[in-house]
């Protein structure tokens, strides 16, 4: 499996990722020098918030990783109309590969990544993807398990009131 992104709502969801250009002041006449006109005003603070709702969702992720998260969150930026940079998508990176030949240690990790998938108040749509391959990687897990307590127990394994073979010679 490898690493996965868990994500929130990114700009590949936002249709505008272009730069906002300013009005002119022919276009503005009421406005003041260094004022935003009330349209630009209002997508910067749409852009506020977004930038805000991102980053939580994204600490959310890291809060909820731990050892499991691979580096800090990266953002998606849109340039405001005020020229600064606003989040508006993001993506945690978050070890997702099963533990080789440890079906109980893959089963833990797959639950820990499934609440750190589910870990913002308000997943995305990639979240929901991580968690349930998590829950299908829990379950073939599970399914090792059952079949290693089903395994029959080789000659080392038995108990001393079941027979022995040694040889030719069966000692009971």
């Amino acid at each position: 499996m490898g690493d996965m992104s868990i994500a929130s709502v990114g700009a590949h969801d936002q249709p505008d990722m272009m730069r906002y250009m300013p009005h002119t002041a022919e276009s503005s006449s009421a406005q003041k020098p260094g004022q935003l006109p009330a349209e630009a005003q209002k997508e910067v603070e749409d852009l506020k918030k977004r930038d805000r709702e991102v980053r939580q969702h994204e600490l959310a992720h890291m809060i909820a990783g731990g050892q499991y998260v691979r580096g800090g969150p990266t953002y998606t930026y849109k340039i405001g109309p005020d020229g600064q940079r606003y989040a508006v998508g993001g993506e945690v990176q978050i070890d997702t590969s099963e533990i080789p030949d440890d079906p109980e240690v893959t089963l833990k990790k797959m639950q820990v990544v499934e609440r750190v998938a589910l870990a913002p108040k308000d997943p995305s749509g990639q979240d929901y993807r991580v968690a349930a391959q998590a829950r299908q990687q829990e379950m073939k897990a599970r399914a090792e398990l059952a079949q290693q307590k089903e395994t029959p127990a080789t000659a080392d394994d038995k108990s001393p009131d079941e027979p022995k073979v040694s040889g030719v010679n069966i000692q009971i």
